[in-house]
């Protein structure tokens, strides 16, 4: 072990700064496999970068230029590729995904918090899932709640930790972090399904959404971000014309807000009709309801206890269990 540490295992005690730092992307002999092939620049401006399924350099570092300084020699590195992202070598599948880098993070909460945007707003602009953005969001806010009542932060641990890791810096225009309008799997779609259709009808997303259910939207409407579908038609129909696609870009941003502030409101006088019975340990709270609200199976999402679960009825005495009819 000692004589590993003090051969090979040299070059981890000052990692490289910027750059992460894998037994892979070394050889046994402790050189730095992509600094053999000299320093790389790049021409032009980035467009984006590379996911880790790619072959070539990974823009993931801060400004254009895909060079490191090397702490010991002082000489620039190319910017490590997919394989240097391999943090175990006997497990080649397995390759380090980029995180948020802190600029980002903040980014995103100042937009929430100070500018007012919503989820789906900030997603789109910073190109991260909405899921991810809600998250930050969540977390950042507690954060900032640790501060003023002073309790210590982990600090120097998520410096370490983050300075080991890929990140996706705050750029613009933005790079994309990940897939932001992946369309959600369907309990209703996971079952092979064959619909006979007549020659002279018009099959589209439509029909095929509600060939599988009757309540399933369309897949252009179930995607975390319709309003990219219609952007994109308006971009088509008007090319060579932004200030139509930043009008219609407003315009849905508008809609959104609209929705948001519904649903604050719908939220307030919900609070509002509750009655709140303090005492010293807890808070009751009492809401109107209705019978009928749990529909005609007593199961519908409208019924107490509906947000906790309902039991399923298979062990239920009395209910039939073995299928009665073919179909």
């Amino acid at each position: 072990m000692y004589r590993w540490l003090n051969g090979p295992g040299a070059a981890f005690r000052d990692p490289l700064p910027g750059s992460t730092n894998y037994l892979n992307a070394y050889d046994p002999q402790g050189n730095l496999i992509r600094a053999k092939a000299g320093p790389t620049t790049t021409s032009g401006t980035q467009s984006g970068s590379k996911t880790t399924g790619e072959e070539g350099d990974l823009d993931l570092g801060t400004g254009g230029n895909l060079l490191d300084q090397n702490v010991a020699g002082g000489k620039p590195i190319p910017k490590e590729t997919v394989d240097d992202l391999v943090p175990f070598p006997l497990n080649r599948s397995f390759r380090s995904q980029p995180v948020l880098s802190e600029e980002l993070r903040d980014e995103i909460y100042r937009r929430i918090s100070k500018e007012g945007k919503s989820v789906r707003t900030v997603s789109d602009e910073l190109k991260v899932e909405m899921r991810r953005v809600g998250a930050v969001f969540r977390l950042k806010t507690i954060e900032n709640q640790w501060i003023q009542e002073g309790k210590t932060l982990a600090t120097p641990y998520a410096k370490a930790v983050n300075a080991m890791l890929p990140k996706t810096p705050l750029k613009k225009p933005p790079l994309p972090h990940e897939p932001i309008n992946d369309l959600p799997v369907h309990s209703a779609t996971t079952r092979q399904l064959f619909h006979p259709v007549p020659e002279s009808m018009h099959f589209n997303r439509e029909s095929a959404a509600k060939a599988f259910s009757r309540d399933l939207l369309a897949a252009d409407k179930r995607i975390p971000h319709p309003e990219m579908i219609e952007l994109a038609k308006v971009a088509f129909e008007h090319r060579g014309r932004d200030d139509i696609v930043k009008n219609r870009r407003n315009e849905l941003e508008q809609e959104e807000a609209a929705v948001q502030n519904l649903k604050r409101e719908q939220k307030a006088a919900r609070e509002a009709a509750a009655k709140k019975i303090e005492t010293s340990r807890w808070q009751f709270r009492f809401e109107p309801i209705k019978a009928e609200s749990a529909g005609r199976d007593g199961r519908a999402r409208g019924g107490v206890g509906a947000r906790y679960g309902i039991p399923p009825q298979d062990r239920k005495k009395g209910q039939i269990k073995i299928p009665t009819k073919v179909e």
